[in-house]
């Protein structure tokens, strides 16, 4: 195999298929389903600035740089602030959440990383006391959600542009 030939194929074997439009239907349910859990989450009470600090730090998570890039900006558009985003990585060591933006923040968290048990029981037992059973609900499908568009840029390598 010759020297471009072999450049070739290892560009191709790099590059990545942005899944979202190769398969535009598949990729609309999906937005349509992130709509109708916008809706959700806003009839059980929660507002966009919890929604979206569910969306963020799950995607703290999963190291999603297009999804973090996206809903920061959401977020200060919801009215967060800079500082709040800032330390969402360690949420639990300020005082700068609610109690019922830290229990979603528990929740999604559990959500997100489903193989601790414990952790899932503490979280669940948490938001059991500062959201209502619509919340709660609202909050799962807010990070299965978001979970699902990470593992979309994720595995699309989605990039980010300088704003």
């Amino acid at each position: 195999m010759s020297a471009v030939t072999s450049e070739s194929a290892e560009a191709s074997a790099h590059r990545r298929v942005y899944v979202d439009k190769q398969s535009p239907q598949a990729y609309r349910a999906l937005l349509a389903t992130a709509e109708t859990v916008r809706a959700v989450a806003a009839e059980a009470g929660l507002d966009r600035r919890l929604v979206e600090l569910v969306n963020l730090r799950v995607s703290q998570l999963n190291g999603c740089a297009y999804c973090l890039d996206a809903h920061t900006r959401a977020a200060l558009k919801a009215g967060d602030t800079a500082q709040r985003l800032g330390v969402l990585a360690a949420w639990r060591d300020t005082e700068l959440f609610t109690p019922q933006e830290r229990a979603a923040l528990a929740l999604a968290e559990a959500t997100t990383t489903p193989a601790d048990a414990t952790a899932q029981d503490s979280a669940y037992a948490v938001a059991r006391e500062a959201l209502t059973d619509d919340q709660i609900s609202a909050v799962v499908w807010v990070a299965v959600t978001i979970n699902a568009f990470n593992r979309v840029s994720i595995l699309s390598k989605h990039p980010v542009r300088p704003a």
